[in-house]
């Protein structure tokens, strides 16, 4: 539906940006035979998108809008409209995509998903100088590294908006605030894929919380971390303020809010923190004795273990992939349990979480020699161009011959308890870098000693 276009005074710049826009929209192709370098150029320079900032200013001379001429014709271009320019930026319809939503927070999160539908990541930002420092901080909040934003910015010296005769710029929050904002327009979505949903093992006694997460319950909409995406990294479209509203979600869940969720450092070997102790910059397994904190271990194929001695009362999270496996991260977990804690081996008991099985897992001839060393059973086809791998096997006999006893490890050999190590490729309640490539997300197994244990 096309809108009032605004007061009689402001009609005639309405009239010359709506011709523009349409001269915009066309591409000199006689221009374009007569520079071909320069259009190649011109063209590979070009943003994914154009988001122009009609919330902070008063029409799109304000915000720098003359240069559409050169990018409408190459990239999406979006109008980020505030409430007052709604109406008047109507004849927009159909022209452009226009971010009228609610709040900015919304608007912003909307274009993000629009770039995540069609995977772009490069923006072209025209602002004003009030609105760059607003708009950055959105960016932090709703945006990773993967996502490049230019900035180009209409100086606002003299500037007076013809419409209203003064000033279109309010004063804008401070960053926190906008943090807060971010996080309450968070809190307000509704779970995806279902209610949230989480394993536990039968083994481990109710004096210390624990659990595996699955994939339900988030608001992470990006397909491969949709919905409870756990961990954040520049590598991927989900921010932290989304990861920090799944671990929060997770946490009312699961019942450990609002004690800290403290993630391993993953490096894929065998290093081993001593809570207490200087932390190191990478590791793939903690420990502790103290009550008021969460330990995790991500996982998205790796294995989430857990570590409990119950009369001890010390605990312990690793991640273990196939490198971590061969390093011997579960042992030397087991380890630092009896050296710095005063742990027996005998009783210290295992869980091995949702992960790839062998049925799934497969890697080069070469580098499944040393699995086949730690026993033949690891790897069911050797002769196989790429051989099936059961790392979880190996972790079992490695535990094993440490003097962890058989019967105090949870995986997915044992058939008298419930499952908690179901195979994260075959089933698509869990994230798979094996079934969804380089852009997977990440479930959790988490472990806590509960207040008030004796």
């Amino acid at each position: 539906m096309i809108c009032s276009r605004g007061s009689k005074g402001s009609r005639g710049f309405l009239g010359w940006a709506e011709q523009r826009l349409r001269k915009c929209r066309t591409l000199d192709k006689s221009c374009a035979r007569e520079r071909p370098q320069q259009e190649a150029s011109r063209a590979a320079a070009m943003p994914d998108a154009v988001l122009v900032d009609l919330a902070h200013a008063c029409s799109l001379t304000c915000a720098g809008a003359c240069q559409l001429e050169d990018l409408a014709a190459s990239a999406r271009v979006f109008f980020l409209c505030g409430k007052r320019s709604r109406d008047s930026y109507g004849f927009l319809e159909g022209r452009a995509h226009i971010l009228d939503h609610g709040s900015t927070v919304e608007c912003l999160y909307r274009f993000k998903q629009f770039l995540d539908d069609l995977d772009l990541c490069s923006v072209r930002v025209l602002t004003t100088a009030r609105g760059k420092p607003v708009l950055l901080a959105y960016q932090k909040q709703l945006f990773t590294d993967v996502y490049s934003f230019e900035y180009q910015v209409r100086s606002e010296v003299g500037l007076r908006c013809p419409s209203c005769g003064g000033s279109a710029h309010t004063d804008s929050p401070g960053d926190d605030e906008q943090a807060a904002e971010v996080s309450a327009f968070l809190q307000r979505l509704p779970a995806m894929k279902g209610n949230i949903r989480v394993l536990q093992s039968t083994m481990i006694p109710d004096s210390f919380g624990h659990g595996f997460s699955t994939r339900a319950g988030g608001v992470s909409s990006i397909p491969t971390l949709s919905a409870l995406n756990l961990f954040s990294s520049g590598k991927r479209r989900d921010p932290v303020s989304v990861v920090q509203e799944n671990q929060r979600r997770l946490a009312l869940h699961a019942g450990f809010h609002p004690r800290p969720l403290r993630l391993v450092k993953v490096n894929h070997g065998r290093d081993v923190w001593a809570l207490g102790t200087v932390e190191p910059d990478r590791y793939d397994a903690m420990v502790t004795d103290r009550t008021g904190v969460v330990l995790a271990a991500p996982g998205a194929d790796c294995m989430p273990i857990l570590f409990v001695d119950p009369r001890s009362k010390v605990i312990a999270v690793a991640h273990a992939g196939w490198k971590g496996t061969l390093l011997g991260v579960a042992m030397a977990t087991v380890t630092t349990m009896v050296t710095k804690f005063g742990c027996h081996v005998d009783n210290i008991l295992v869980v091995v979480g949702p992960s790839v099985g062998v049925c799934c897992f497969k890697l080069d001839r070469d580098q499944v020699l040393d699995f086949s060393r730690i026993h033949p059973d690891c790897v069911p086809d050797p002769e196989s161009p790429r051989p099936h791998v059961n790392i979880r096997l190996a972790n079992r006999v490695l535990l094993e011959r440490g003097g962890v006893l058989p019967g105090h490890i949870h995986d997915d050999l044992v058939t008298d308890r419930p499952c908690v190590t179901p195979c994260t490729s075959c089933h698509t309640d869990f994230f798979s870098h094996v079934r969804d490539g380089p852009r997977f997300g990440t479930q959790l197994g988490f472990l806590w000693i509960r207040d008030g244990t004796p």
